[in-house]
């Protein structure tokens, strides 16, 4: 990860709002599982309420934004995350990983990837 994000103020607030928004996402998905749902639905419709929750947190919170025209790009941005999610999820269960961890292993890289993307893609790029 470039040193840059690292000192990115924005980064930290980023890693507190994400704790809320990951608890938000990651049980909605845990539930989904529980229910008997396939991963990859479970992480697409954690990702379809997490992207409403979180565009508000991220934008306001982290990025200082209320520009609601950025949402469409918010959703590309989660479009992507989603299928890196499935493909990284998939890839650990046929390593033998439980579907539980599976999703628990992929939070920390998606976060990060997350919000390299907003960044620089969605509110940066808005500006």
């Amino acid at each position: 990860m470039p040193v840059s994000v690292l000192l990115d103020r924005r980064f930290a607030k980023f890693l507190v709002v994400g704790v809320l928004n990951t608890a938000f996402g990651y049980s909605i998905y845990a539930a989904l599982i529980y229910l008997g749902l396939h991963v990859s639905v479970a992480i697409l419709i954690g990702t379809i309420l997490g992207i409403l929750f979180n565009f508000r947190t991220t934008g306001q919170l982290v990025f200082g934004s209320r520009d609601n025209r950025l949402f469409v790009r918010f959703v590309a941005v989660y479009a992507i995350l989603y299928v890196l999610n499935v493909a990284g999820v998939e890839a650990l269960l046929l390593a033998g990983v439980g579907k539980y961890l599976a999703g628990a292993l992929m939070l920390v890289p998606m976060a990060l990837l997350a919000f390299i993307l907003n960044k620089t893609l969605v509110f940066d790029a808005g500006r």
